[in-house]
């Protein structure tokens, strides 16, 4: 389904990179290319959320990646990595920074997902956590990759009103099909939506993300990205747990919080998806942060510990019940505040 790799524009016929640079002295008649400053920070593009995959000959697909959004600046006095809410975690990745160091390009923002692969190559958000330390660890990653998808500035041009052929076949350039080093092209795939989004859920992925192929790159979640899953994950707020004493950590089920507008709505709780080191890092942040009444009415509730709404869970889940609660969810992970998660609203 992979389409075949495009001619690498930024490569010679002696495979030496093509730097902004003049071959040969320039003309005086002719005018200088003007340079674009370069944006300290760009707010990414997100995808919405569809149901199915769009038709039509100007959308082209990716698998969907399940990690941190980031930005890797290259610069002339280095490289700084930047979170999804712009705050610089380039310490936390010394092995993305140093690949991108080694990049053939002078300045450069790529935009992409910092990953940990499983066994089979599948992205998994839970080892990702466990190597930066869990929720407000302090660990330097050891085995994250980076997925790159987008690039936004080139060798002293702002890209982002250049469509996206343009901005991906620039890309593939700089980070070339195939590669198996800390920073990797995520690859484009044309095929049927309905095809792709079935092979990708028979591989338990957690979906595909559809892009038009002419747009320009636009900040927030606009519509040029969509985001297809196989099984609904969504981030929403703990409120509070349940004891227990047979469970993990004593974590019977957690309990869960939505927004709707302005408040918080409960939308019921989860008691599966917990390991040793997951109850254990759960029940030490919860316990910080126990008040004496709920945040949100939760109904009555047996053995329940309250909580002060601050910590955001990733949730999968099957579907919704008829008076909005999460049918068959399963815990995936904290969401790290400087993720900058979306908690799920409800219409």
């Amino acid at each position: 389904m992979t389409k075949p790799p495009k001619p690498k524009p930024l490569l010679q016929e002696a495979d030496k990179p093509v730097r902004s640079r003049p071959s040969k002295p320039r003309d005086p008649a002719q005018p200088n290319l003007p340079l674009d400053p370069m944006p300290d920070r760009i707010e990414p593009c997100l995808a919405l959320l569809k149901a199915r995959p769009p038709k039509g000959d100007n959308w082209v697909y990716e698998i969907k990646w399940d990690g941190y959004r980031l930005a890797v600046h290259i610069e002339p006095r280095g490289v700084r990595i930047l979170t999804r809410s712009g705050l610089d975690w380039t310490h936390r990745f010394p092995l993305i920074e140093a690949a991108a160091k080694a990049l053939p390009v002078s300045t450069a923002i790529v935009d992409g997902e910092a990953v940990v692969l499983d066994e089979r190559g599948r992205s998994d958000f839970g080892l990702l956590q466990q190597s930066l330390g869990g929720r407000g660890g302090k660990k330097r990653s050891s085995n994250a990759v980076f997925m790159a998808f987008d690039l936004l500035y080139f060798d002293g041009h702002d890209l982002r009103n250049s469509e996206l052929d343009i901005r991906r076949h620039l890309l593939e350039g700089l980070v070339p099909a195939g590669g198996q080093g800390d920073i990797r092209l995520s690859e484009e795939i044309e095929a049927d939506g309905d095809q792709l989004l079935a092979s990708a859920c028979q591989h338990d992925l957690e979906g595909i993300i559809a892009k038009r192929r002419d747009a320009p790159y636009r900040s927030g979640r606009l519509g040029d990205w969509l985001k297809i899953k196989c099984v609904q994950s969504d981030s929403f707020v703990i409120v509070g747990y349940e004891r227990s004493t047979v469970a993990r950590a004593g974590i019977g089920r957690l309990l869960l919080a939505a927004r709707k507008g302005d408040e918080l709505v409960y939308v019921g709780g989860v008691g599966t998806g917990f390991n040793e080191r997951s109850a254990a890092e759960l029940r030490e942040q919860m316990d910080r942060l126990i008040i004496a009444k709920p945040a949100v009415d939760t109904g009555r509730k047996r053995n329940a510990v309250f909580v002060r709404p601050e910590l955001v869970a990733e949730i999968e889940y099957r579907a919704w019940t008829h008076d909005l609660k999460l049918r068959h969810a399963s815990y995936k992970g904290l969401r790290d505040a400087a993720d900058n998660a979306a908690v799920y609203e409800l219409e």
